[in-house]
């Protein structure tokens, strides 16, 4: 079993490291947010009081933070102190030029790194069956699948240095603009008179399918596990998927890649957003489109 220093213990952070503590691995974790600190001590945490102080005897670190400005500032902190060989794991969602200058802060001192963002919100987190979506040289990725192990349903090694991010913002894009289409379609169905469920049956089995309806229907009935059952509490927040879809559009800028529906969805999201909704799920954007306007 292995010592694991784990940075950033929120609502995703908090059940990853407690699925490690429960794999037998030995985790010393630090939060700036102290009542986190303390939920992640109740389930097993070594609580530090820095985030330097987290690497005693650790060999591995992982990081889940909110934006690449705090883990490259992370890194700078702990990339100098921590042994030589450490591996660094960065599951944070966070842009491509970001994790790149992560890896080599950490290459710099020596130091084997993969960024490793997951997809599966806090439910996926809680059970252990996140997707990690993982980059870094070979090496790297054979040291961290065993620690990944226990907060994983699948890991995929994406590629080199920053692919993981590359591959968690173009799969985020295709969720974000899919759950639009998905929305429409069933306040077209209401105006027109269909039901809720006629839709769903049709389209479940035909070529409108997709992960947005089947997994994640933003109606109510139809899939008893959405958040259109709970009244959109989240799940996976619109705030984050506007995150998402935001660094896609920075990243199709940098490379020139034409993505109008990613940069209409972002657009959406941001006015869905700016009426209160940011802290419920994404999904619930279908109230928008229906001309619903507050949170």
């Amino acid at each position: 079993m292995a010592r694991i220093a784990f940075i950033g213990l929120g609502n995703m952070g908090n059940p990853m490291a407690a699925n490690l503590v429960r794999a037998g691995h030995t985790v010393r974790g630090f939060d700036l947010v102290a009542d986190n600190l303390k939920k992640a001590a109740d389930r097993g945490v070594l609580a530090a009081e820095s985030a330097a102080e987290t690497l005693d005897g650790a060999e591995a670190v992982i990081t889940m933070l909110p934006a690449g400005s705090h883990v490259l500032s992370v890194y700078a902190d702990i990339a100098p102190r921590a042994a030589r060989g450490t591996l660094f794991i960065d599951s944070s969602t966070i842009d491509v030029a970001s994790a790149r200058k992560a890896h080599a802060i950490a290459a710099e001192h020596g130091h084997l790194s993969v960024d490793a963002p997951v997809s599966g919100g806090v439910s996926g987190a809680e059970a252990g069956t996140l997707t990690f979506m993982a980059g870094g040289n070979q090496e790297a990725f054979g040291r961290a699948q065993p620690i990944l192990d226990p907060m994983a349903g699948r890991i995929v090694h994406c590629g080199d240095g920053g692919a993981g991010q590359a591959a968690k913002i173009c799969n985020n894009m295709i969720l974000g603009i899919s759950m639009i289409g998905v929305g429409e379609a069933f306040v077209l169905a209401e105006k027109l008179g269909l039901s809720h469920q006629a839709l769903f049956d049709v389209a479940s089995t035909s070529s409108g399918q997709c992960w947005s309806l089947t997994s994640y229907c933003p109606v109510p009935g139809p899939v008893p596990a959405s958040p259109a059952n709970r009244g959109y509490q989240p799940g996976f927040a619109a705030s984050l998927m506007l995150k998402d879809l935001r660094l896609a559009q920075e990243a199709a800028q940098a490379v020139g890649a034409a993505t109008p529906l990613g940069a209409e969805a972002a657009q959406l999201y941001a006015l869905f957003e700016a009426m209160g909704n940011g802290g419920r799920d994404f999904s619930g954007i279908i109230e928008f489109l229906r001309g619903k306007t507050g949170g």
